[in-house]
């Protein structure tokens, strides 16, 4: 959240205790003392934010994949597959997953959606 206009953590409850901030007075209550401490709680917040997007994202086009192999929709899981997949490297190049859960992720998707074309 913007300093100033609001909680520089999540809220009152989210800090380690619940005082006010040495430099902000009574702007915001939280545990960091300093101007970069500060920074590094609002970059974190972000962070945290786009990584929880990231892998909610992730992980409804993953159940759709399993949904259609499960529903033996062979089209619709062979039209899901490379997006799937890109959407799975995006989250390993972006931190969201390592890299090996990304290649295990596509291995047995692939895997999964050739048996169901044969």
């Amino acid at each position: 959240m913007i300093l100033g206009l609001g909680w520089a953590c999540s809220g009152p409850d989210a800090c380690w205790e619940v005082r006010e901030c040495a430099i902000l007075k009574n702007r915001t209550y939280c545990m960091a003392n300093t101007y970069s401490a500060l920074k590094r709680v609002r970059q974190t917040a972000r962070r945290t934010e786009f990584n929880r997007q990231n892998k909610t994202r992730l992980r409804h086009q993953i159940r759709a994949m399993r949904r259609a192999i499960r529903e033996k929709n062979v089209q619709q899981a062979t039209q899901l597959l490379p997006g799937t997949f890109s959407l799975i490297d995006r989250a390993a190049k972006n931190g969201a997953i390592k890299t090996n859960t990304a290649a295990r992720y596509k291995s047995k998707l692939h895997l999964r959606v050739k048996a169901l074309a044969s």
